[in-house]
């Protein structure tokens, strides 16, 4: 248990899911109405489910409020933790992402000292920043892309937007005609094809699928 507390990844991990489970369960308590308990333990699953990428549903969650619409589309491109089968970035890439863009305001004071990012107290090489950070802007340019080829398609804006990030990530359930009580049966074929391109992206981490499409590879 010692280990499990030292380590950084898993302190963040248990601080989000905690700081998203009571947001949401205070947010059904207040908007809907429900019962603590009820708000509680529908917010524990839905928010465990969606940041692990599982896939399960008890509510639909669109329908508590935007705002609550608005945290789960974000939870969609957290992930768990590195090891994990879970989709999305993972928590761990978040979190080395996070400690490089703070350690760029003391760079910028201190231009001749060596600021390196650490984690568990280990200093993290420069190209695994360098590979984390490629890795997140390669995701949010893919999510981009794919969202205005799901527009093409004929999808609204809305449906567009979730089913790109439920699909790049695993999650399963997006929003918009894709949420929580519906599926992909209403997509068109080549929404279909394309959305199965993504997980199927989101699934093999990016680089090896997108490697074999590089001249470097050739």
């Amino acid at each position: 248990f010692d280990k499990l507390y030292r380590n950084e990844e898993f302190r963040v991990y248990m601080f989000v899911v905690l700081f998203f489970v009571i947001l949401v369960a205070l947010s059904i308590y207040f908007i809907q109405g429900t019962d603590i308990e009820e708000a509680f333990r529908f917010s524990l699953f839905q928010v465990i489910a969606v940041i692990t990428t599982t896939g399960f549903v008890t509510s639909d969650f669109t329908s508590w409020s935007s705002a609550v619409t608005i945290v789960f589309f974000v939870l969609m491109f957290l992930g768990a933790s590195a090891g994990s089968t879970s989709g999305g970035v993972k928590i761990v890439r978040h979190l080395i992402i996070i400690k490089n863009s703070f350690l760029e305001f003391k760079r910028l004071l201190h231009p001749s000292a060596i600021i390196p990012v650490r984690l568990n107290k280990r200093v993290i090489m420069p190209k695994i920043s360098f590979n984390v950070l490629a890795f997140f802007l390669l995701y949010i340019l893919i999510f981009m892309f794919g969202t205005i080829v799901m527009a093409a398609s004929g999808e609204n804006f809305i449906t567009s937007l979730g089913s790109v990030a439920a699909t790049l990530g695993n999650v399963g359930p997006g929003i918009g005609d894709v949420g929580p009580i519906n599926n992909y049966a209403e997509i068109s074929n080549i929404g279909k094809w394309f959305l199965s391109l993504l997980m199927l992206l989101g699934r093999l981490e990016l680089f090896t699928i997108l490697i074999l499409f590089t001249p470097y590879f050739w």
